[in-house]
């Protein structure tokens, strides 16, 4: 059991990672073929459920890309099933406080390090019968920072001991701070805010991720420091190439049908 994302943020590189949000196993096994360094089921805004996740990490099982979760809450139940299904990455919405951060982390790990509770059943056909030895030194756990109270205390959340790191929601740290909800932001403070969980996570030594809509913003994320950056999703995706295709041929239709007028 290797989690290859720790290689590569041992080599100081970026983690390029994207969303699954339909609840599709085809998807998720045309995605895990497209060379993603990560891939992460979406629980919490997404469509899936812990009945899809098994078909999606099934369809992800030949791919290369490491299968990660956003659960839907810092809940100890569906943290446990989803690391026993065999993700190797738990990203937890809404960590806005230490106790919040420390109670998340005792739902990832083996003890001493946490409670969680052995039962690894996919995991350990996937992973092998030394699953138990090797899991606490392999899975990923983020808490994401998307309000202003987990700003206010983002010191404390990042002083807790054996979380890998933290991860921006933009959408939700926007509408905390009173202003739309949206990705790639540049209104301030959410961008000094960004800016500032970098160089945090940084000091911390922690990894900074963060959910972006573009690949420019992407990479001037990762410009600033982040070393996990989200880029869209299967539905933005397949719902802006359906959009670019369909406006492209109306724009052919009416230029034809002006043609045909003279």
């Amino acid at each position: 059991m290797k989690n290859n994302l720790l290689k590569i943020w041992k080599n100081d590189l970026p983690v390029i990672n994207t969303w699954l949000s339909l609840p599709n196993s085809f998807t998720a096994e045309a995605f895990g073929k497209m060379g993603w360094d990560s891939i992460t089921i979406d629980m919490q805004h997404g469509q899936n459920d812990f009945n899809s996740c098994i078909s999606m990490l099934q369809g992800l099982n030949s791919s290369n890309s490491v299968p990660m979760v956003r659960v839907p809450w810092n809940e100890p139940g569906i943290i446990m099933r989803m690391l026993d299904l065999g993700v190797m990455g738990i990203i937890a919405p809404m960590i806005n406080t230490k106790n919040d951060c420390e109670k998340f982390i005792s739902h990832c790990y083996y003890p001493p390090i946490g409670q969680r509770s052995f039962g690894p059943m996919r995991a350990q056909i996937v992973y092998g019968t030394d699953y138990y030895n090797n899991a606490n030194n392999n899975i990923l756990s983020f808490a994401m920072i998307e309000t202003q109270e987990a700003v206010e205390n983002l010191d404390e959340i990042l002083s807790v001991a054996n979380l890998t790191g933290i991860y921006v929601g933009p959408a939700d740290m926007s509408s905390s701070y009173g202003l739309k909800p949206k990705f790639d932001v540049k209104e301030e403070p959410i961008f000094s805010n960004i800016k500032l969980i970098a160089n945090k996570a940084k000091e911390y030594g922690k990894i900074a991720g963060i959910h972006n809509g573009s690949t420019r913003y992407a990479k001037e994320m990762i410009g600033l420091g982040y070393k996990l950056v989200t880029i869209s999703s299967d539905f933005r995706s397949m719902i802006a190439h359906a959009q670019k295709i369909i406006d492209e041929m109306k724009e052919n239709s009416s230029t034809n049908t002006k043609s045909d007028s003279y």
